[in-house]
């Protein structure tokens, strides 16, 4: 039951992107294509689960241990960037349509907040590994479902007529406020 209120309070209460706002960047960002929003939603699934399970290990037996707890968010930085820089050698390789889509925004996962906090929420909330693991992938899904929601959405205001004073930025973060409104219906239910 425990795992369940994890998911649950990590994709749809506590939405990283919604609710804690964190990740804006390229949930605004990338969110004007639904195919770049599927594939920022993996790349960060990706770099989100390897990066708490890294970091976990690292704060439980190197950090803590050598008393050097006071490094973390230098360390979980450098571990994120790590990885970021073998997802983009990969999508490189693997899908160049999909690393020329995600484009500046690839590299600024290094900086996606989402991530870091994500990896500092695990140690904050005391979890074990495997709580660790499916927190980070229940938080990587809530992400993914709000950058998908928000891609689509904005797709289809493409193909509405919307004032001139609100086209572009300004209907996508009044859109974004309305989601984020939306998301907070499901605070009840943790």
């Amino acid at each position: 039951m425990e795992y369940f209120v994890i998911i649950i309070s990590a994709i749809f209460v506590s939405n990283i992107v919604l609710a804690q706002f964190l990740g804006i960047c390229p949930f605004v960002g990338v969110s004007g294509k639904l195919s770049t929003s599927v594939g920022m939603g993996g790349a960060v699934l990706f770099v989100m689960t390897l990066a708490t399970m890294v970091t976990w290990v690292l704060q439980y037996y190197v950090l803590n241990p050598f008393g050097l707890a006071f490094m973390q968010t230098i360390v979980f930085i450098l571990v994120i960037a790590a990885l970021v820089q073998m997802v983009e050698i990969i999508l490189k390789k693997v899908s160049p349509p999909l690393y020329q889509a995600l484009g500046v925004f690839l590299p600024l996962i290094t900086t996606n907040c989402a991530v870091l906090g994500v990896a500092i929420l695990t140690i904050q909330k005391e979890f074990n590994l495997m709580e660790s693991v499916v927190f980070a992938i229940a938080n990587a899904i809530g992400f993914t479902l709000a950058i998908v929601l928000f891609s689509g959405i904005r797709e289809h205001l493409d193909l509405m007529e919307v004032p001139k004073g609100m086209r572009g930025v300004p209907i996508a973060l009044v859109v974004a406020g309305i989601l984020a409104l939306a998301f907070m219906g499901f605070t009840g239910l943790v």
